[in-house]
């Protein structure tokens, strides 16, 4: 397993990604681990190398003796990026993690390319109430706090219904070493930004959740938004692990501030490039060769357009937009297109359980005659694959 040790401490991380892509370090909230970044990571690994840790205290790390402060946190992740070979990343943290990404931002500003602080705030409240939970871990251990703190992390409906995400949460809050819980609480119970977050000059995104009775917009996330110069700010209907509560929401968020759009780009370049990316160089070769002063802007257009505006697009994974597709051109009976996107989703990411289910969903809500006509047509594709 992957460990670095910082300060006789031993940390545990994951990074994930291709080498040379820009990191993205990821810390989580106090009383999960660095899981509870599961629902990002698919859509941010074609854009970052993903460094998730667990912070001391929690999951696989140690849990040194003692409390801890929001200094030695952030010195923990300086640590782990040098022992890494890491110099420049983006950072993203909720609730303790922005805690975390504040002292970077102040202390540490060019090891930043950007700050992305979610449910957090500058000063976590009346250090009476971290006391109590400390003593009442303590005492009681994590059983002792299990059900104000998760009524906490997730909106009552989510709670309600059993999220499965949830039920994770509470496995992993419950599975936190008691002393290692406590340090962080001490931590949270000390921290205060305030007097300094007009000093951060590093790029900064606020998530904020409505539903988030920890760290709400009044007196957290309205303080980080207008005091840290420039930053953005992003509201979701969400409690306080909005990551988990609106993950498609939240990730949308991240990626469209990290990464925006470029001022220079070459749409249709980049259109020739997804283009080929789906649908095989053989295919996009032959209507390279099939184009003519007739059909040349034609061409253009759905290459500048389609390929390399939509198809680019972060928002919707490429699997996702193939099923799409796969759908509307079986409902609208469009039989070539749709026998050319069959072809080339089985050659990629699609497998024939995948358009047996577009193709049932298309049958319910687009017509039996329809979706009849597409299974004849993928059925036989499938059949072509075989013999090939």
């Amino acid at each position: 397993m992957p460990f670095v040790t910082i300060d006789n401490t031993r940390l545990f991380y994951r990074q994930e990604g291709k080498a040379g892509a820009p990191v993205l370090v990821m810390s989580h909230s106090i009383g999960t681990d660095h899981a509870m970044w599961a629902p990002q990571i698919a859509d941010l690994l074609p854009h970052f190398q993903v460094l998730r840790y667990d912070t001391r205290g929690h999951g696989a790390s140690d849990a040194s003796k003692g409390e801890y402060t929001v200094e030695l946190l952030a010195r923990d992740v300086l640590g782990l990026t040098a022992a890494l070979g890491i110099s420049k990343f983006a950072f993203c943290g909720l609730s303790m993690g922005g805690a975390i990404g504040q002292w970077l931002a102040i202390h540490a500003p060019d090891s930043l390319t950007g700050l992305v602080l979610a449910n957090t705030s500058p000063q976590f409240g009346p250090p009476a109430n971290w006391e109590t939970r400390i003593r009442m871990v303590r005492e009681g251990g994590m059983n002792a706090i299990v059900d104000v703190v998760m009524g906490r992390f997730f909106s009552s409906s989510t709670l309600a219904r059993g999220d499965v995400d949830a039920n994770s949460v509470k496995s992993v809050l419950l599975g936190t070493d008691p002393e290692g819980y406590a340090g962080c609480c001490a931590a949270l119970r000390d921290v205060d930004h305030r007097e300094s977050l007009r000093t951060i000059r590093v790029p900064t995104l606020v998530i904020v959740g409505d539903r988030d009775v920890s760290t709400p917009w009044e007196g957290h996330g309205e303080i980080l938004a207008r005091e840290i110069p420039g930053a953005r700010a992003v509201r979701l209907p969400a409690a306080h692990l909005s990551n988990l509560e609106r993950p498609r929401s939240f990730t949308t968020a991240l990626l469209e501030f990290l990464q925006p759009a470029p001022v220079e780009v070459d749409t249709l370049e980049q259109g020739f490039a997804a283009r080929r990316a789906m649908l095989g160089d053989a295919h996009v070769d032959r209507a390279i060769a099939g184009t003519n002063d007739f059909n040349r802007e034609f061409q253009e257009l759905i290459t500048r357009y389609a390929w390399g505006t939509i198809w680019t697009r972060p928002g919707l994974d490429r699997r996702t937009r193939r099923l799409l597709v796969l759908a509307m051109m079986a409902a609208l009976g469009r039989t070539e297109e749709f026998g050319m996107h069959v072809r080339a989703g089985l050659m990629h990411e699609l497998e024939a359980c995948d358009l047996k289910e577009v193709l049932l969903q298309t049958a319910i809500y687009a017509g039996v005659p329809a979706a009849n006509t597409a299974f004849q047509i993928a059925g036989s594709e499938i059949e072509k694959l075989k013999s090939t």
